[in-house]
């Protein structure tokens, strides 16, 4: 039976905490800050946080994003394989930095990086 991931991360409050967290790390890293230089960041990290609850919980409550759609702009501005690893570091590290435990965080990832060839129109 597979873990129930938002459960593992402690839910929604350590999901916010998570997602604000991410976001500090990815607008301060100056190979990432410039996909966000015309976003709308609370609704951007809303939107994260619906993302992940869905993905993290297996919930389809909020509909199957679209996060092909989500990142054209980035593909415009030359999003890349190295980006994407940085953005999978930066959360790895978010999740480690709250506590979340190594087994959750290492399925979690799986979980982001399953969306790799999406993101990146492949």
């Amino acid at each position: 039976m597979k873990l129930n991931m938002y459960e593992a991360i402690g839910g929604r409050t350590k999901l916010n905490e998570a997602v604000a967290l991410f976001y500090e790390k990815v607008l301060a890293d100056p190979t990432l800050r410039q996909f966000f230089a015309h976003s709308n960041m609370n609704g951007l990290q809303s939107k994260q946080m619906m993302f992940l609850t869905m993905l993290l919980s297996g919930s389809q409550g909020f509909g199957k994003p679209d996060i092909h759609a989500a990142h054209a702009g980035s593909r415009v501005q030359g999003l890349t394989d190295a980006h994407f690893d940085a953005f999978l570091g930066h959360f790895r590290a978010t999740l480690v930095q709250i506590g979340v435990q190594v087994e959750a965080v290492e399925e979690i990832m799986r979980e982001l990086e399953s969306t790799r060839n999406q993101v990146l129109d492949r």
